[in-house]
């Protein structure tokens, strides 16, 4: 294990509104505020969206089990942010729920709100995290600098 300690700057707290691109209306709040590092809560609806589910098994590296969803449903959400060179990176998992059939994954793209989702941000200062990409399994992984 790895860690560093850091301190809490800033708390946001955003309204990402109907029809919305989820994912791009979060980048351009952190690049607007020039957040680098960072907890996102949110809770709201999507109308429809794309996430990653599991691998297809557990293999290194992984294969990833796509879903699709055009059904309307309630989003509960937590992501981390940090930054991959200068540009801040999402990484938001989220349980979306409709009647009997939940889903619960990674949002990656195309998630379309609905309604409305709440957001809230905390800023961590001086943890020196960072996204940086993993030979071993392909993936952006947290490191520190």
């Amino acid at each position: 294990m790895q860690y560093q300690k850091a301190s809490l700057g800033r708390v946001i707290v955003a309204k990402i509104e109907h029809g919305d691109d989820l994912l791009e209306e979060l980048q351009n709040l952190l690049r607007t505020e020039q957040i680098q590092a960072g907890l996102m809560f949110m809770i709201g609806a999507l109308q429809g969206g794309s996430l990653v589910v599991g691998p297809e098994d557990c293999t290194v590296p992984p294969q990833p089990v796509w879903k699709e969803f055009q059904d309307g449903r309630e989003l509960l959400g937590m992501a981390t942010v940090f930054t991959e060179g200068s540009e801040p990176v999402i990484h938001l998992h989220a349980s979306l729920g409709r009647g009997e059939e939940p889903l619960t994954g990674c949002i990656r793209k195309d998630a379309r709100v609905y309604l409305v989702v709440e957001v809230i941000v905390l800023e961590l200062l001086d943890s020196g995290a960072i996204r940086t990409l993993d030979a071993l399994t392909g993936l952006n992984l947290l490191g520190f600098a």
